[in-house]
């Protein structure tokens, strides 16, 4: 315990990521306030895709690969973590606030006829994640937001082969959702530009931070 203090306090940027408690207790509280979307949406485009269960398989890698690159700029690279952090729990934020102020959902579920493993994890996540609260998408936003952290960082080990898993993800995701029927071309779509958008904000702030240090460097220097 003491050697885990000793390095919190040394490393207090690792704070940063608390707000991810802050994040999901939001978005807990935001489901039992609005159970029930207001707003549904749909794109012909939709109809053309089709139910795929095995697409499940990407969408379950979510689970394990946006939480393991957390840790590993956590204790790798300060500015990636904290980079890191903001695209992913700054943009899920944003879409917090519009599923409050236009709390929208799905109707493209259909029943599953299949008997395999891959779509028995389907119906277990639809037991437990109800169509509502879907755009922009925050599966789709943060598979961007960490691919474009991903590609940035240049000290990985094996840089080639998790860049290039890290493509294949970035594009395999968001098409699983789509095939599993968990979000409409609509919130992908949001989902992108919402994390193109931090991402814009992300250097916007880090130009006025670098700027106001040459600045203060200068008058020092005098």
């Amino acid at each position: 315990m003491n050697k885990i203090t000793t390095w919190v306090n040394s490393h207090r940027y690792c704070l940063a990521g608390l707000y991810a408690l802050v994040f999901l207790a939001g978005f807990g509280i935001l489901e039992l306030v609005e159970p029930e979307p207001k707003y549904y949406l749909h794109s012909f485009l939709d109809d053309l895709i089709p139910f795929n269960e095995y697409f499940v398989i990407p969408y379950f890698i979510w689970y394990a690969w946006i939480p393991l690159f957390f840790l590993y700029f956590m204790f790798k690279d300060r500015d990636s973590y904290l980079r890191y952090n903001f695209l992913i729990f700054a943009g899920g934020t944003v879409c917090l606030f519009i599923y409050a102020i236009w709390p929208n959902g799905l109707e493209l579920r259909q029943e599953i006829t299949s008997s395999n493993i891959c779509a028995w994890i389907v119906k277990t996540i639809r037991s437990i994640d109800p169509p509502c609260n879907v755009c922009p998408s925050i599966h789709v936003s943060s598979t961007v937001a960490a691919h474009m952290v991903i590609l940035r960082y240049k000290d990985f080990k094996h840089s080639r082969l998790v860049k290039t898993l890290s493509w294949i993800l970035v594009i395999l995701i968001p098409l699983a959702t789509l095939f599993i029927k968990q979000h409409s071309v609509i919130d992908v779509f949001w989902g992108v530009v919402l994390s193109l958008v931090m991402a814009l904000i992300w250097e916007i702030i880090q130009r006025i931070v670098s700027a106001r240090r040459h600045t203060a460097s200068e008058k020092a220097a005098v």
